[in-house]
């Protein structure tokens, strides 16, 4: 059973021979039933349930049930196998194709026999009296099937090849635009990228990159040099130690102040990313840096805000409600001195600094609100 599957799975290489292939398999159906002196010649492939006749002569169908064709019985040896009346066969007395029509009565198939060892059919020959074929008839037979099969061996290998040829151009094109693509980001980044080697030689870069490196060092990146030569000095080996975390297979991010106090003070992002090939492996490692500088500064900028907002809610709470404290105790002092007469303008200015007590209250209350959206909006 399971060397059928593998006979089958050949002659589905075979099925679907092309016009130029087919033309040259009936010209040798047509020499072997010249030689033959056979009315009927077929090139025939059996799959699992059904006999197709790929090339024929003398025939108006392009297939038969496998179960009653002789070619069944053509594909269980390496030989020919020759019937010279079927009638006289046990194997083909009761066949639909001998007691009806076409009433075949002579038989002659040679094996087509794939180059991996798979019979996947015949070339066959075919008369409705019985007859005999000489060694002569015979042999050419055997010749014309290997030739039939080389035909197919070749055809398939063409086709297979130009499937592949295809395939491996529809590869390049797919490979050629996503590179594309992905030059067309990188190269259009502002952020720099930079890819290393495990020995910290620069295999890639970008534009951006390059831009960096010659306005801050002054230096030209080239491909193939150690990525520490377009760092300061004083970091170098500190990025070192990043590239190695990275080599490990650890992310690194951090915030990077560059030369402060100079002119290029500036704030980067940096992250370290191990790059990893199919097998996990850490291949390489990508430096990538953003400019950050005005994230910073607008940070710095809520800060100093925050801390004037800080400053004018505690003068609102203390420093301003002080006097009006005092002079609520002042005011009680009064009316426990006045209780029994009346004060003038006692109720008025009452009602004025509690006003204002309240109004110094909602003034606070604002002031806080305004300070946690500014802490809530840094976070």
């Amino acid at each position: 059973m399971s060397n059928e599957i593998y006979r089958l799975n050949a002659v589905s290489r075979f099925m679907r021979p092309d016009a130029a292939l087919k033309k040259d398999l009936d010209e040798i159906v047509n020499l072997a039933t010249q030689i033959c002196e056979t009315p009927v010649g077929l090139v025939t492939l059996l799959d699992q349930n059904t006999q197709w006749f790929k090339a024929s002569k003398g025939v108006d169908i392009d297939c038969t049930s496998r179960e009653i064709s002789f070619c069944n019985y053509t594909i269980l040896q390496s030989d020919l196998i020759i019937i010279n009346d079927t009638l006289l066969d046990e194997r083909f007395l009761s066949n639909p194709l001998v007691i009806a029509d076409p009433h075949i009565r002579f038989y002659a198939g040679a094996t087509l026999t794939t180059t991996d060892g798979y019979a996947i059919g015949a070339l066959c020959v075919v008369d409705f009296k019985p007859r005999k074929l000489t060694e002569t008839q015979q042999n050419t037979l055997r010749i014309l099937s290997k030739q039939v099969m080389n035909l197919l061996e070749l055809n398939y290998t063409l086709r297979y090849k130009q499937q592949q040829k295809a395939e491996t151009e529809k590869q390049k094109a797919i490979i050629a635009e996503s590179r594309l693509k992905l030059n067309a980001i990188f190269g259009s980044s502002k952020d720099t990228h930079i890819l290393v080697d495990r020995d910290l030689k620069v295999i890639a870069h970008n534009r951006a990159s390059a831009m960096f490196v010659r306005n801050a060092y002054g230096k030209k990146i080239k491909n193939g040099t150690s990525v520490l030569e377009y760092a300061d000095p004083e970091v170098a080996h500190v990025f070192a130690q990043y590239f190695n975390k990275a080599f490990e297979g650890k992310s690194v991010k951090f915030e990077w102040h560059m030369r402060p106090d100079t002119k290029f003070d500036s704030w980067k992002e940096l992250e370290f990313v191990p790059i990893k090939d199919g097998a996990k492996n850490v291949i390489g490692v990508a430096l990538n840096s953003a400019d950050i500088t005005d994230r910073k500064s607008q940070e710095d900028q809520i800060n100093i805000q925050n801390a004037a907002l800080t400053r004018i809610a505690i003068i609102q709470s203390h420093e301003l409600r002080r006097p009006v404290a005092s002079l609520l105790g002042i005011m009680a002092l009064l009316r426990l001195e006045q209780k029994n007469g009346s004060f003038e303008y006692f109720d008025i200015l009452e009602h004025t600094v509690n006003e204002l007590d309240i109004k110094i209250r909602e003034i606070v209350k604002d002031s806080e609100n305004t300070i946690a959206s500014q802490l809530s909006f840094v976070a």
